[in-house]
């Protein structure tokens, strides 16, 4: 299991057509009530089922170097990536001719398909943004378009990892800060640091912010034409449901944000700097089934010590402050701020805001 247990992130793509293909099977049969309610699978697994599995299977802090079967670990990435393609295709073709989709089951596969993609899309792509090899990187972003988040790759990297844990990085929330006064300067930010990183990076060629060189330009370019095709095979309807659940994926990832760095902050050293981001920087969750599905992000301490580390070998670090949940449930918490304040701020004084 634990040489093959990053294989379960496969099961969340899967989560989609397992919905929709039992859900047309119950609207075959006239159980359309029941084959509405299988629109919600996807979020029953991941926010009741997964939290459940991840207490009944606890927490796994070990911290071996992974001499599985490393071309697997490699190539995992980039089939997700493909699936995602696959997916937003088969999504959007059932979402146009499927003729018995009530309200409620508009609702549950437009927030199912929302966080899968936030996960399937947006985590994978966090992944392979970090890596060396070019078509990697360029695969991340491509990833990134099917979400309209593209920005991403450019501000996460460049933006996010220098400034991560102090006041200048729009993805770190401060201590007392709720989910919904921390979500649309994050959101706005993030766009706004991204087309600015770009900006400065054309300076150093001499070249103007709207030059062709400009990455936001080329990921957004590819966006439109994403929903132009989009328009043009699946029509308005299409492209509604495309646009929702990106932006559902975008907040989903946002949320996360939140939960990974909430309260924590870095030491401003006398020169004005910052100290080197260190594992007390970032909240970690050691629980093993959430880790293996979402690729080990819930090491988040040790991707922000050694951004370079590929996923599997990601460290468990006894220094770093450790969340009580997996993500799955830190992420609902969240939603409801006097819950998310009662169980997480009494974990802040043991990792306080350095001097």
């Amino acid at each position: 299991m634990n040489r093959f247990g990053f294989l379960f992130c496969l099961l969340v793509p899967a989560l989609m057509p397992a919905a929709i293909l039992s859900g047309q099977q119950l609207a075959a049969q006239q159980s359309v009530s029941w084959a509405n309610t299988l629109m919600w699978l996807p979020l029953f697994v991941l926010y009741v089922i997964l939290p459940c599995a991840d207490y009944a299977l606890g927490r796994d802090t070990r911290n071996a170097e992974v001499t599985g079967p490393t071309a697997l670990y490699a190539a995992l990435p980039a089939w997700c990536a493909l699936i995602q393609f696959a997916l937003l295709w088969y999504v959007l073709d059932f979402a146009v001719s499927t003729s018995w989709l009530s309200i409620t089951g508009w609702l549950g596969l437009m927030l199912s398909f929302g966080i899968v993609s936030g996960i399937n899309a947006i985590n994978v792509a966090h992944e392979l943004i970090h890596k060396k090899a070019r078509w990697q990187a360029w695969l991340g972003g491509l990833l990134l378009t099917t979400v309209a988040y593209a920005g991403f790759k450019v501000e996460h990297v460049r933006g996010h990892h220098v400034w991560v844990s102090t006041p200048r990085d729009p993805s770190s929330a401060s201590a007392g800060q709720s989910l919904f006064a921390f979500l649309p300067r994050s959101i706005w930010n993030n766009l706004q640091n991204a087309w600015q990183l770009e900006a400065k990076r054309l300076t150093v060629f001499k070249l103007p912010a709207w030059h062709w060189r400009n990455e936001m330009l080329w990921w957004y370019s590819i966006t439109t034409l994403l929903a132009a095709l989009i328009t043009w095979q699946f029509g308005w309807t299409g492209l509604l449901v495309w646009a929702g659940q990106a932006l559902l994926a975008i907040v989903s990832l946002e949320i996360i944000n939140y939960v990974e760095h909430y309260g924590l902050r870095r030491r401003q050293l006398a020169s004005g700097r910052f100290e080197r981001p260190s594992p007390q920087d970032s909240w970690n969750s050691d629980f093993w089934l959430s880790n293996q599905i979402l690729l080990h992000l819930q090491r988040h301490s040790d991707h922000h010590a050694n951004p370079r580390t590929d996923y599997q070998n990601l460290k468990s670090h006894s220094s770093a402050p450790q969340l009580p949940a997996g993500y799955a449930t830190m992420f609902l918490l969240a939603l409801v701020p006097p819950l998310w304040f009662r169980f997480v701020d009494p974990r802040l004084p043991a990792y306080p805001d350095k001097p």
